[in-house]
């Protein structure tokens, strides 16, 4: 069986190193840094300098899962704002109603 966890090598901070990941979050990982017009490298730099965590791999993990976490918060609430926006008024008249439909 094929490991799920796949191993490639960056350079960070000038040094070539290893990190460990599962396939989805190196996917994850490269669709962040295309949407902030970054390289792996160095978004990869950016979580390295963060980190509170003694091992990178669990630190990139972290980060890729709080991008998503703020991402659908961000999307709840544009809905929430959206939404009685979209609604109609209770009692509102229809378009037609309002004599800007042209001569009945």
């Amino acid at each position: 069986m094929k490991s799920l966890v796949v191993k490639r090598s960056i350079v960070l901070a000038g040094h070539k190193t290893s990190i460990s990941l599962e396939e989805a979050f190196w996917k994850s990982l490269k669709e962040i840094a295309t949407q902030r017009d970054s390289t792996l490298s160095a978004l990869v730099a950016v979580i390295d300098v963060g980190r509170r965590h003694s091992n990178l791999s669990s630190a990139i993990r972290l980060f890729v899962l709080n991008y998503y976490r703020e991402e659908s918060a961000i999307r709840n609430r544009r809905k929430a704002i959206q939404e009685p926006i979209d609604r109609p008024v209770a009692g509102a008249e229809k378009p037609d109603d309002l004599g800007t439909a042209g001569p009945r």
